[in-house]
């Protein structure tokens, strides 16, 4: 029988803060046919509740952890293998997967750096193996009032044969919050220069949101050092934009005001969890956080209207380009991606504008085999 006749299913780790997990529900029966992908486990972390895919195709012959149980991150949660591997097998499986954890040292996570960038102080996580051989580094990008930790279910799958860097952008998270200008040729001239702090020549661009519109400004203006941009329901693909959600994320101070506008962002609202509007009116009383925020509204979404349009000029552009949205994203109109040929535009359903951290497995997918190809 070959070493990998029998995979472990164990409990991931969702973010910086992620030490446990909840199981709240098996979405497999023991003994049901699973491929790589499907949903099988509902769990809850501190910050938020979503479905776990499963990371191999087989039989889950059993499930280890209970519905209602909490446990550490990388506990086992369950096996898959082939109906003809005999239970003592997976008894013993088991039990020593149980023994080389509880004797395994633990190895600390990532922590972010920060690193100058055209006067400014960026937060940067960096994530991926020492040797990535020929593939080009990939830089995520997040959207207006979010911040690295936005990318928690996508960052680990996309390093695992490349080095993945997630960036907080002036104003938000760890990066600096005084802001001079806060249009997207200023937000690009800061990830332009968190680049070359990196030591970063060439890169894959992924960007959620302004995000989007930020990847666009440079590979437009740094075409040899731009390989490919993903567009995550991105800005700048056409002038409309949700301003009621953009006002109410910088109005709202209390936890009743922010939680209704942060619903705005997913098309199941059971996304949001109390520490997820903990955590963002935290950030929002931190100093110069809504001065910053006042700033880069102002000159992107000036008169309600998106400042940064570049569809007329995605012919221009040397990067290959695809776009992902969600087909039910009430932020930025999916419409807007038909300035993409089909072939490079992903619709996806039952997914709102964090179509990201909704569909996770799909969008990892998409974006790996894109940058794959582009490399």
């Amino acid at each position: 029988m070959s070493d990998d006749a029998i995979k472990p299913i164990g409990m991931p780790k969702w973010g910086l803060a992620m030490t446990e997990g909840k199981v709240n529900a098996w979405l497999a029966a023991e003994g049901a046919a699973v491929n790589a992908g499907d949903e099988i486990l509902e769990i809850e972390t501190s910050k938020i509740t979503n479905v776990f895919e499963s990371p191999a195709s087989g039989i889950l012959r059993r499930r280890v952890a209970s519905e209602g149980e909490t446990l550490p991150v990388g506990a086992l949660l369950g096996v898959v293998a082939d109906a003809d591997v005999p239970d003592a097998d997976i008894d013993a499986f088991v039990e020593q997967f149980r023994q080389a954890q509880a004797a395994a040292v633990v190895i600390p996570p990532p922590e972010p750096k920060l690193v100058p960038a055209e006067g400014w102080s960026v937060r940067v996580l960096q994530m991926g193996p020492d040797d990535a051989g020929a593939a080009l580094p990939l830089l995520l990008l997040h959207g207006f009032g979010g911040d690295l930790n936005n990318w928690q279910f996508n960052q680990p799958d996309l390093a695992a044969d490349r080095m993945v860097y997630a960036i907080d952008l002036p104003g938000h998270g760890g990066s600096t919050k005084s802001l001079a200008a806060g249009d997207v040729a200023a937000l690009a001239d800061a990830v332009r220069g968190a680049m070359a702090a990196l030591g970063i020549a060439r890169a894959h661009l992924v960007g959620h949101s302004l995000g989007g519109a930020i990847a666009l400004q440079l590979a437009l203006d740094e075409p040899a050092r731009i390989a490919s941009v993903t567009l995550v329901c991105s800005a700048g693909l056409g002038p409309e934009i949700n301003t009621d959600y953009i006002e109410g994320f910088i109005r709202s101070d209390r936890r009743k005001d922010m939680k209704a506008t942060v619903e705005a962002l997913f098309a199941d609202p059971s996304f949001v969890s109390k520490d997820m509007v903990d955590d963002l009116l935290k950030y929002k009383r931190l100093d110069g956080v809504l001065p910053a925020l006042r700033t880069i509204a102002d000159a992107v979404f000036a008169g309600g209207r998106q400042a940064a349009v570049f569809t007329d000029r995605l012919g221009t552009l040397e990067a290959r380009v695809q776009a992902i949205v969600g087909e039910a994203d009430r932020i930025i109109p999916p419409a807007h991606a038909r300035a993409l040929p089909d072939a490079r535009r992903h619709v996806l359903g039952g997914a709102g504008h964090m179509v990201h951290i909704e569909q996770p497995a799909e969008v990892n997918r998409l974006i790996g085999a894109f940058v794959a190809f582009a490399d």
